[in-house]
């Protein structure tokens, strides 16, 4: 008697090649670069991920084709960035899933320095991650801003919070206006979504936050300690 035939689910083949584009080490090393939101060249990704040009353009080419980079060009140049939010999702969502590294130890004081560094406070795509967006998720919830307990939503309070900032909130699209975003080295929620969004872009236009060397990690400066101090009574020793 011949076994009764299943059909398979057709999205079993879609989520096998999608697993597949992020099982290489150089790929999974560029899709972490580019959790800055910024676009980069082929050349600096592959100075990055240690490997040849001609070796980083095919990688490139099978995570442009897969959807999960976006590419423009420039003159001679080439750029590629994160396809959508979406992805960004993805990626900072695995990277929690294994944690900041804990198998190796930095090999120099740079590597150390930098690691704390991005411990300390990073951009995730384009919201606030590390000590920083987490002192910013806690301080906008204890202040009853922002509601935890049954996800992540801002309250009334909190959108009015916005308005008097003079930080706009995007509600036309269909990103969520406050999303949980699993923090990979504090291993708890920080806040995405188009608040996290718009208070990332606002804090570094204004100065409350700088860029730090070539990768994602971002400091509070003296403006930044005062501005989270009265907004939201974040102590400047948190931000530090």
């Amino acid at each position: 008697m011949l076994g009764r035939m299943t059909t398979r689910d057709p999205q079993a083949s879609q989520l096998a090649r999608l697993a597949g584009l992020v099982a290489d080490e150089t790929r999974a090393a560029c899709l972490l670069a580019l959790l800055d939101g910024r676009a980069w060249t082929a050349g600096e990704l592959a100075r990055h991920a240690g490997v040849a040009a001609s070796t980083l353009s095919e990688h490139l080419g099978k995570l442009v084709a897969g959807g999960l980079l976006a590419e423009e060009r420039q003159g001679r140049h080439r750029y590629v960035r994160l396809a959508d939010a979406r992805v960004a999702q993805l990626v900072e969502d695995l990277a929690a899933q294994v944690g900041p590294g804990t198998d190796r130890r930095p090999r120099n004081l740079r590597e150390s320095s930098a690691g704390s560094a991005m411990a300390r406070g990073r951009t995730c795509y384009d919201h606030l991650a590390g000590r920083l967006g987490i002192a910013v998720t806690d301080a906008l919830t204890s202040r009853g801003l922002l509601r935890q307990d049954t996800g992540f939503a801002l309250t009334d309070a909190g959108l009015g919070w916005f308005d008097a900032v003079g930080i706009p909130l995007d509600r036309a699209g269909r990103r969520p206006l406050a999303r949980a975003c699993l923090d990979w080295t504090e291993r708890r929620p920080h806040l995405a979504g188009v608040a996290g969004a718009a208070l990332c872009r606002h804090a570094l236009e204004v100065g409350w936050c700088v860029r730090i060397g070539s990768e994602r990690a971002v400091k509070v400066t003296p403006s930044g300690e005062r501005a989270f101090g009265e907004l939201l009574g974040v102590d400047a020793g948190a931000l530090r």
